[in-house]
């Protein structure tokens, strides 16, 4: 018969409290250094949105790490914002680069007309007070060419170079997306695993309320016992209720970047179990971000871009030299036409333009500072980015051990419960209680697992390599 007494708590279960403690405590201070360099950094919030594309299926599918972000890098709303503004740019360059060009135009017309010599104040019966009606036909051609404009030219310079400083944008937009996406991933399977602690949390509590109903039916336990485990099983099921509301807004999150179709049933193909990742040296890392990271290369594509436009409006100042003609043919019809032509060329020179151009170079040149103090600001922002990753990746690493540690822990103690148990030293409560901490572990574990592979994440995007290498970073086959 079994003694159903009060026991002292195992030494290997104590130490399974303390492991689990200390891991929580790493746990809050490693989701502050997580979510670092996008509270410093935040994206742009068009990467939370998406087109959606087209109609939703009856069946649920199968949604990998790779097919959600080639799926955000055609839907995303991100990515068709930045595609539109680098033609936009394109458009303003080829703007720029026709003040350069010749510029012919054709025309064809038939005029009718009729005149009156009152208005020259002829009057005399040797001219007629009204001519016409009569009519002839014109067909002609003219040309116009800028022929040296400083200004022009580093318009051309300017526009040219903010086209490149708007694909680098570009560039920069898809890698923030894959890190959003991959995240929105890692969520989902997080809040998944949420779940599944949730749903052990609300069995164990079942069967303590129910072992207590029936120790105060046999009168061995007191009726309090039963109201503090009916007060904890209905905090176990919040807590369920909670956690599921989580993961369906997790998936409601991840579908709507990537632009699946509104009310898509999906399911995650991966889980991402944990791969280790030896980074290089600090110093590399940085070396590599100043040349991969679009945003910087993007910046410094804007300061040449509003350096070239201050030497534009300082080329105000200079004279302008074009040329322009027209020929063509005139007459009555035109089978009776005879050639006509013109042809002009001058130089034009500013000689007071009332503080106008004074005032064009001030604004350009305190425009051209402003970009350059946000190359410097973002000098900085990528120093900051790779330390912080590095920082957040090696305490990743460190959970991942301690919640492994924790995890041998709790099997040993379910071990040594599910002993007692047998030998009758010890009642069924303690063995559900010992699994519970067993999935309480395991969710520790998975919760690791996220921190460390969001930690490779975010370490690709500082070093510019999340869109190119992120199946690297995270062993994605």
């Amino acid at each position: 018969m079994r003694t159903l007494m009060s026991q002292p708590a195992a030494p290997c279960r104590s130490w399974a409290d303390r492991f689990s403690t200390l891991f929580l405590a790493l746990l809050f201070l490693s989701t502050l250094l997580t979510f670092s360099v996008l509270a410093q950094n935040p994206p742009n919030a068009s990467v939370f949105g998406s087109v959606p594309s087209g109609p939703a299926s009856n069946e649920v599918i199968r949604l990998g790490l790779r097919d959600a972000i080639n799926l955000a890098l055609r839907y995303n709303l991100g990515q068709i914002e930045g595609g539109e503004n680098v033609r936009i740019a394109r458009g303003q360059r080829l703007q720029a680069l026709s003040l350069l060009l010749p510029q012919v135009n054709a025309g064809l017309t038939e005029t009718v007309q009729q005149a009156t010599t009152a208005p020259l104040g002829i009057r005399s019966s040797l001219f007629p007070f009204v001519v016409g009606p009569f009519s002839y036909s014109t067909a002609e051609a003219s040309l116009s060419q800028t022929l040296f404009s400083i200004a022009s030219i580093q318009r051309f310079r300017a526009a040219r170079t903010a086209e490149d400083a708007a694909r680098l944008s570009y560039d920069d937009t898809l890698d923030v997306i894959t890190l959003a996406v991959g995240n929105g991933y890692l969520q989902v399977i997080e809040t998944a695993s949420r779940v599944d602690a949730a749903e052990a949390q609300v069995r164990s509590a079942q069967a303590v309320y129910d072992q207590a109903v029936e120790d105060l039916h046999a009168g061995t336990s007191p009726k309090i016992d039963v109201t503090r485990s009916a007060v904890q099983l209905h905090t176990e099921q919040y807590n369920l209720s909670v956690a599921r509301n989580n993961l369906a807004i997790a998936k409601l999150n991840l579908a709507r970047a990537i632009g699946l179709p509104l009310g898509q049933s999906f399911e995650l193909a991966e889980s991402l179990p944990y791969a280790d990742l030896e980074p290089s040296s600090i110093d590399e890392a940085l070396k590599k971000a100043y040349n991969s990271r679009s945003d910087f290369r993007a910046v410094m594509a804007s300061v040449r871009s509003a350096e070239q436009e201050l030497s534009a409006t300082r080329g105000e100042r200079y004279p302008v030299v074009a040329v322009g003609g027209d020929y063509g043919v005139q007459g009555p019809t035109f089978g009776h036409s005879h050639g006509i032509f013109s042809f002009q060329a001058g130089v034009s020179v500013p000689i007071f333009t009332g503080e106008r151009i004074k005032g064009e170079i001030m604004t350009a040149e305190a425009t051209l500072r402003q970009h350059k103090a946000e190359a410097e600001n973002l000098r900085g922002q990528i120093d900051y980015d790779v330390r912080t990753a590095y920082l957040n990746l090696q305490a990743a690493k460190e959970q991942v051990a301690v919640a492994g540690q924790n995890v041998a822990l709790a099997n040993e103690n379910l071990d040594r419960s599910k002993e007692r148990f047998a030998a009758g030293v010890t009642d069924s409560v303690e063995v559900v209680q010992a699994q519970q901490s067993l999935s309480d572990a395991n969710r520790q574990y998975i919760g690791s697992l996220y921190s460390h592979n969001l930690a490779k994440l975010e370490l690709a995007r500082a070093v510019g390599v999340a869109r190119a290498s992120y199946s690297q970073y995270l062993a994605v086959h």
